[in-house]
């Protein structure tokens, strides 16, 4: 019997390698915009078989859908080309990495030959530089590369673990002839972050103590235990201990706010007193991943004492001043669970929810506005609230089981939440998606409204027509100057021309007007958009109370 040689297949281009490992990490789709740089990372992506190329409408928007994606799916990814394109998506980028959120940008760039040269090239400074872009970069992501056939497979792991480790975008540049090159060598995946176990034991029972020996303990969970992947063993920690928990505006829903624990908002001086009374009167505060910013801590105004706060950080958790370093946050949480007996903890009384006022022909004020919004929202929706009034509105109605919650908190660019809430329905085609925008943040970025209706996703939309800029308006100082206010759109006629067709669509300027077009828009069967019409200082409470607190702080600097 003749034997034929066994053909070994052909090795990864440099390119499909990187595509590979993104797709073992979660990401199925990339967001981006194409050009003649990056046509061979394009082309890869629509060619592979684990991923799917998302066309946007501009660079910033994509980098703002690959935020929105990371955000449910843990790891996003945006593809531009050189220059004009990475350039255009660093403020999405930017935002990113301000919110701990690992997101890939690939970067198609000239061939090595072109570079070598220093030719005076298209979307280059005509200096011959080709490194300034990258180098431009450095400050919003954690780690970068130019990736080549040499040293692929090591850089990709690199990059990956710093991603995952910072929970921060990285960078990747393909220069246009390496791309589609075969891989040389190879590298072993990855491994995760471990902590250690004589300092994780120590952690452990030193948080035990503190709270086995507090009479009143509080937890104030954050949106980093969910970056890190966390959410889980941060719920089980809660159910096992009983511990009563408020959420920062950052950190809303990372815990069931349906959950008999839940104590509140806690927002400093500016809202809720008596949740402020409860965390601040605590013997222990556990802080889990919460960065105490201007927004978590009401304009500065939250006052936890040192001595009585114990903070669980990504990899190292600091007791009453004496600090842990390397434990990572999930198995410290998981390690609590397994050693705090389950207590009846003391608990403030629970707020009424607030019942929507106004009816008929009433005009649509935050108090009529809010509490209906709220109402809206159901078990296991996504919600994406836009930076400024609409967030702060939405803030303290109690959202129903498996709802989340999300907002650019710190990073705050107004445009986000449009492409975001594109982002988290590709992420989640499953779950409804509900996005909450203001009318002058809508108008930076509305285009994407039409990639709903391009891939057949139903979100339920509305956006808050208040004449301008109403957050611009509480923060300056000459409120109705011109700089708040924008043009005149039609609103609820932008689905039909950007091609959602079918699509609910309602423009609401009195109450029983929005009575009826929220309950036509629950009901319906295809994506729904809906102008909401309020007058140009329909603010909420919190809103207002940051708006005062925060340009006091500016006065007294």
């Amino acid at each position: 019997m003749i034997q034929t040689a066994q053909t070994a297949p052909p090795a990864p281009t440099v390119i499909q390698h990187v595509l590979s490992r993104l797709a073992d990490l979660g990401v199925a789709d990339v967001f981006g915009v194409p050009g003649d740089y990056s046509f061979a990372v394009s082309d890869a992506i629509c060619h592979h078989d684990r991923m799917r190329w998302i066309g946007c409408c501009n660079e910033l928007n994509a980098a703002y859908a690959a935020d929105g994606y990371a955000r449910i799916k843990g790891v996003g990814a945006v593809c531009t080309t050189y220059g004009v394109g990475e350039l255009s998506a660093i403020n999405g980028i930017a935002g990113a990495y301000a919110e701990h959120l690992p997101v890939f940008h690939l970067v198609g760039m000239p061939d090595m030959a072109t570079q070598g040269a220093r030719a005076l090239m298209h979307h280059t400074l005509g200096n011959g530089e080709y490194d300034l872009y990258r180098r431009m970069s450095e400050p919003v992501v954690c780690a970068h590369a130019v990736m080549t056939p040499h040293n692929v497979a090591y850089e990709t792991e690199r990059l990956i673990a710093e991603a995952l480790y910072h929970r921060r975008p990285v960078y990747m540049a393909f220069p246009a002839n390496l791309a589609n090159q075969p891989v040389q060598g190879a590298c072993e995946p990855f491994a995760p972050a471990r902590s250690d176990p004589a300092t994780l034991e120590a952690a452990a029972q030193a948080i035990a103590g503190a709270l086995g020996a507090a009479g009143h303990a509080c937890m104030l969970p954050g949106i980093l235990a969910v970056r890190a992947g966390a959410r889980e063993a941060l719920r089980r920690f809660a159910d096992a201990s009983g511990l009563p928990f408020a959420t920062m505006f950052m950190a809303k829903s990372v815990l069931d706010e349906q959950q008999p624990a839940y104590a509140g908002m806690y927002c400093g001086e500016l809202m809720n007193p008596e949740v402020q009374r409860f965390v601040e009167g605590a013997d222990c505060v556990l802080i889990v991943g919460s960065p105490l910013t201007d927004f978590n801590t009401g304009a500065f105004t939250a006052h936890l004492d040192p001595m009585r706060t114990i903070t669980i950080g990504h990899h190292r958790a600091t007791v009453r001043g004496k600090v842990f370093d390397g434990v990572e946050l999930g198995e410290l949480l998981l390690a609590l669970a397994g050693r705090l007996p389950r207590r009846a903890w003391p608990m403030p009384a629970a707020a009424a929810p607030q019942a929507p006022a106004g009816s008929g022909g009433d005009a649509i004020d935050a108090a009529a506005l809010y509490p209906r919004l709220a109402q809206c929202i159901r078990p296991d929706d996504l919600v994406i609230a836009e930076t400024g009034t609409v967030s702060m509105g939405l803030a303290f109605g109690r959202l129903p089981r498996g709802a989340t919650f999300h907002n650019q908190t710190l990073w705050g660019s107004i445009g986000w939440a449009t492409p975001a809430a594109l982002g988290a329905a590709v992420a989640a085609p499953q779950r409804r998606v509900l996005l909450f925008t203001g009318e002058g943040a809508h108008q930076l970025t509305a285009q994407e409204i039409s990639q709903f209706g391009r891939l057949g996703l139903r979100p339920l939309v509305f956006v808050l027509n208040n004449g301008g800029y109403l957050i611009e308006r509480l923060l300056c100082a000459e409120p109705d100057i011109a700089y708040n206010d924008v043009a005149p759109w039609r609103y609820s006629a932008l689905p039909h021309a950007l091609g959602c067709d079918g699509w609910v669509t309602a423009r609401a300027t009195t109450c029983g007007e929005l009575d009826d077009a929220l309950a036509t828009a629950q009901q319906a069967a295809s994506g729904a958009y809906i102008e909401v019409v309020t007058d140009a200082y329909a603010a909420s409470p919190l809103a207002q109370q940051l708006g005062d607190a925060l340009k006091a702080l500016r006065a007294a600097h």
